[in-house]
């Protein structure tokens, strides 16, 4: 969208604010019923490694995704065709989010590795069409906010002086503020990797990212009144939010503290696993966030800040995903693409 750079400083903040909760009132409904599903984790870590590497704003990235979920809930695709689904969307959300000098040119995006390693050339004939079907498919409407959008708002007072941590006035403010911008974007990314998400509304799961990120820190109230007004939700609309956070954060830790423990040659053998978890842990969750003074683990923070590990571990069992040798613009005709039927 085209906002100005750091609009929540601005005086026009709560109007723009506003015009964005507005919006994500009318957003399409996602059913989750595409055929790929099993497979929407892949491509949304495939769209994150690429728009790190070309270092496109997060707004860029989520958009990309909802894109992408959007399409493959209303379309059965093949796996072959989802690449280049996927790319586009990672292209139209750039050209909308970025300034031109960043969108990613089609030359830089053939020539990098992983295109070579996925065998996928992407064509200019091909590309153009296959923007224009999208396009078409969301009646030119690019206007879908996301988590993103909304998260630099709430992050600007996510941090008082007047809050607390371990229940003692904070020493140092400006360091709370940096570990909470760091927590913060990585349950962004999480909210991204799982679309059990999508059935949120997006400023519903920054204010939830916000939260997650003032209990692991240690930072109380957990939802301090200020927070309250300016993203208009309570601490019980965001519990169950916030519970999938921080279960998917305990998760990973988890997993980061078993990769440690392992040889390297053990760590190549470990399958990336889906993990359920039973509602015994999430009701323990919402116990935790409705008891008043609880706090967090430490040593479960502590760990959470070093691995990144989420995109990568899932990204290199790309062999899973089989693609046809060659370019696949033969599969797109002029305005209409032959990307299968509508589910």
């Amino acid at each position: 969208m085209e906002l100005e750079d750091q609009w929540w400083q601005g005086q026009l903040a709560k109007d723009i604010h506003q015009a964005l909760r507005n919006n994500e009132l009318s957003l399409p409904s996602f059913k989750g019923q595409s055929p790929q599903l099993n497979l929407r984790r892949y491509f949304a870590d495939l769209i994150a490694i690429i728009s790190n590497h070309f270092r496109l704003c997060p707004t860029a990235r989520h958009l990309a995704v909802y894109l992408l979920d959007l399409f493959m809930d209303r379309y059965d695709v093949t796996t072959q065709q989802l690449h280049m689904v996927s790319l586009s969307c990672l292209l139209l959300a750039s050209k909308f989010e970025e300034r031109e000098d960043k969108v990613p040119k089609l030359e830089t995006l053939n020539s990098l590795g992983c295109m070579r390693s996925m065998n996928v050339v992407m064509t200019k004939q091909a590309l153009l069409h296959m923007e224009l079907f999208l396009l078409e498919s969301f009646q030119w409407n690019l206007y879908l906010p996301t988590a993103a959008h909304f998260i630099e708002y709430y992050l600007s007072i996510a941090v008082h002086e007047g809050d607390l941590h371990d229940g003692l006035p904070m020493t140092c403010v400006e360091k709370t503020k940096l570990y909470m911008a760091k927590y913060v974007d990585y349950f962004l990314e999480v909210s991204l990797q799982d679309h059990v998400f999508l059935c949120f509304e997006p400023s519903l799961v920054a204010a939830a990212c916000v939260a997650a990120s003032r209990l692991i820190l240690h930072v109380s109230p957990t939802w301090a009144p200020r927070l309250q007004r300016l993203t208009g939700y309570t601490l019980e609309n965001l519990v169950q939010c916030t519970e999938k956070l921080l279960i998917a954060h305990d998760s990973d830790v988890k997993e980061a503290n078993k990769h440690k423990c392992q040889q390297p040659g053990q760590q190549l053998q470990q399958q990336v696993q889906t993990v359920y978890h039973s509602s015994s842990q999430a009701a323990t969750v919402a116990q935790y966030l409705h008891r008043p003074g609880t706090q967090y683990p430490r040593q479960v923070a502590q760990s959470a800040l070093v691995p990144n590990h989420r995109p990568s571990a899932y990204l290199a069992h790309t062999a899973t995903v089989q693609v046809s040798n060659g370019p696949v613009a033969g599969q797109y005709s002029g305005h209409h693409c032959l990307i299968g039927s509508k589910v």
